[in-house]
């Protein structure tokens, strides 16, 4: 019985896949990729006597068939997923089936869109004295979001918001942001196809006004939406430093400067 192991190939170009993840795909029997965003990866790095299957047709079902039966005869199995398996990849749902089966199963993880958007505009999700919070959600679609974790509610704590999957529903991001006290010049950052060789795109504009940018960017899906009180720090007259390289903050690997000393 072989081992299906659950492998996040990043956000989408094929050389972010992590190194463990990349020496799993080349070795393995069988690889069923999670459409076309991973299949790069794929085809570059599997064995050309590799058993390949896209997965974007199959059903829950057929996916867990598909992987048992698969574990049944090859001793290394990948599951490749979009970004990191274990955030809005229906990793739990996988691996119950391979539970019941008796089949191991094991979890590489990887980089999401929300890091690799963030890298594309060179931004950083956090800020000392600014915001130390990054909340990674979704605006409800078809899927219904849980009790308390509206974009509204999570809204109202100003900090770094990384909204995945809600490019298609810019008004109710604006909406919700600007009814939880957001200014409508608060920035925004939206990137399509973070990664992406070739393909990526970033829009940056004011909550106000980033559903027209986007729509005159012809932005629709594959987005990652980036609403932050950090945005834009680059660019601002003063900062306020961290504490952690602060001559006069000492730690276990440095001794804190004396107070009138220029080190």
């Amino acid at each position: 019985m072989g081992c299906v192991w659950f492998v996040g190939a990043g956000p989408g170009d094929p050389d972010l896949i992590t190194v463990k993840g990349r020496a799993l795909v080349e070795q393995a029997g069988a690889i069923l990729f999670a459409g076309s965003l991973v299949d790069a990866a794929a085809a570059r790095y599997a064995p050309a006597a590799c058993r390949v299957q896209d997965s974007k047709a199959m059903t829950l079902e057929a996916i867990s068939a598909w992987l048992i039966a698969a574990a049944g005869e090859c001793e290394t199995v990948v599951r490749l997923q979009t970004g990191d398996p274990g955030l809005y990849g229906a990793l739990i749902e996988m691996t119950r089936p391979l539970d019941a089966a008796g089949i191991p199963w094991r979890v590489v993880p990887g980089v999401t869109s929300a890091m690799a958007a963030a890298a594309a505009a060179g931004e950083s999700l956090t800020l000392p004295e600014v915001t130390q919070t990054v909340i990674l959600t979704r605006v409800a679609g078809r899927t219904p979001m849980p009790d308390g974790e509206g974009l509204e509610a999570l809204a109202a704590h100003h900090t770094t918001l990384c909204i995945y999957l809600s490019a298609t529903l810019m008004p109710e991001v604006q909406r919700a942001l600007g009814a939880a006290g957001w200014a409508p010049d608060a920035p925004i950052l939206v990137v399509q196809k973070a990664s992406w060789p070739g393909r990526e795109q970033i829009v940056r504009g004011r909550l106000d006004d980033i559903h027209e940018r986007c729509r005159e960017a012809g932005i629709g899906a594959q987005a990652m939406i980036i609403a932050s009180p950090a945005l834009g720090a680059g660019g601002w007259a003063e900062l306020t430093p961290s504490k952690l390289y602060d001559p006069a903050f000492g730690h276990r690997f440095r001794r804190a400067a004396p107070p009138d000393s220029d080190a």
